[in-house]
């Protein structure tokens, strides 16, 4: 069990810790309501009645009389003073017999809440003895109760009273008429009530109505009549409607990324058809650089000395006029796009290897037309 409030009790100068459970519990199967359309659960709003369904927290109380109603707000009940007291107060002792049990409420068990139990079962033995009950006073969420303390078994157990004011007198006119009972009758009577005495158990006697009922539910649980329990709050309907829409959902994005694929391949196929054409021009301006710069080595090889001192700075000039042709083109292509940067780079490459061949030989032809002309 699991408590639901904790204080002490007070009688004197004695304090006695505590924890309060709950003493009782009911057995009914527990049952809702459905529509017997489509099983849906019933399900209850908080309606005006202006028609206007109303938030919980927007609901106040209010009193009644008759011809007035008089709202009081939660400002209101601020200025009363609530009581907050964990303490179960002893009033006075009196005997058993005194208290009608007409007047009995709920019912709570008492544990102590100490390390000594020494207050607790003092308290409980004194209640034994005596064979009195305490009248107590407590508070349980924030009402003043009255109740009393006994002692049931080992355990103290508090029992809520219901106020003097509480409890309706019994006023039947039909009562008043003047009935004789013969003294045969009186006897038959006793003698039925002597043959039937017993001792109370309370395990002989059962709820038939309820084993009956819950016969019943498992009876139709095994025949196949039932539903799923989540098709009673409209899950099962809420799923649906979420799978065909995701289902809208995915059919959309599978269009939309399959137009962008379409449009992304057309782009990249005339891209890669702009960079092939654009190297190949540029591929070629290169060969032509290259070829310049060969005959210029074979010319140099015919001429005399004076004629290969007097050309050379020619041929230097065209070889880098020619370089800086291919390599403005070069960097032209590589602005467009990388494949063209590729080619370009490609073309640059060979027409820097040419001049670096050209450079090369030329002062070696000039040292042998030295060695001739000495």
């Amino acid at each position: 069990m699991r408590s639901i409030w904790k204080g002490s009790i007070a009688f004197g100068l004695v304090n006695v810790p505590i924890k309060v459970y709950a003493a009782t519990e009911t057995h009914d199967v527990s049952l809702h309501q459905v529509h017997d359309e489509d099983k849906g659960r019933i399900r209850y709003k908080r309606v005006c009645e202006f028609g206007h369904e109303v938030e919980y927290a927007d609901i106040q109380r209010a009193y009644d009389d008759g011809d007035k109603t008089v709202v009081l707000t939660a400002e209101d009940f601020k200025q009363l003073p609530e009581e907050q007291s964990h303490e179960v107060e002893v009033l006075e002792f009196v005997p058993v017999d005194q208290v009608d049990p007409m007047m009995f409420e709920k019912s709570y068990y008492l544990e102590p809440d100490s390390r000594s139990p020494k207050a607790y079962v003092l308290l409980r033995e004194t209640l034994a003895k005596t064979d009195r009950l305490a009248i107590v006073q407590f508070t349980l969420r924030q009402k003043t109760r009255l109740g009393v303390l006994r002692v049931n078994d080992d355990v103290i157990l508090l029992q809520g009273l219901l106020w003097g004011d509480e409890v309706r007198a019994a006023d039947f006119t039909s009562l008043d008429a003047s009935v004789k009972v013969s003294a045969n009758e009186l006897k038959m009577s006793s003698s039925l009530v002597e043959s039937m005495s017993t001792d109370f158990d309370p395990d002989r006697y059962t709820d038939s109505y309820q084993e009956e009922l819950q016969q019943l539910i498992d009876a139709k649980l095994e025949a196949g009549d039932d539903v799923d329990t989540a098709d009673t709050f409209g899950e099962r309907a809420d799923e649906d409607e979420d799978d065909e829409g995701g289902d809208v959902i995915d059919l959309m994005a599978a269009l939309r990324a399959s137009v962008d694929k379409n449009r992304s391949s057309r782009s990249g196929s005339s891209s890669r058809s702009g960079s092939s054409s654009r190297s190949s021009r540029t591929g070629g301006a290169g060969s032509r650089s290259s070829s310049d710069s060969r005959s210029s080595v074979s010319t140099d090889e015919d001429d005399d000395k004076p004629a290969a001192k007097k050309t050379t700075p020619s041929k230097a000039s065209s070889k880098s006029a020619s370089s800086k042709s291919a390599s403005s083109t070069s960097k032209s292509a590589s602005s467009t796009s990388t494949s063209k940067s590729a080619s370009s780079k490609s073309a640059s490459s060979k027409s820097a290897s040419s001049k670096t061949t050209a450079a090369k030989k030329t002062p070696a032809k000039k040292t042998a037309a030295k060695k001739q002309a000495s």
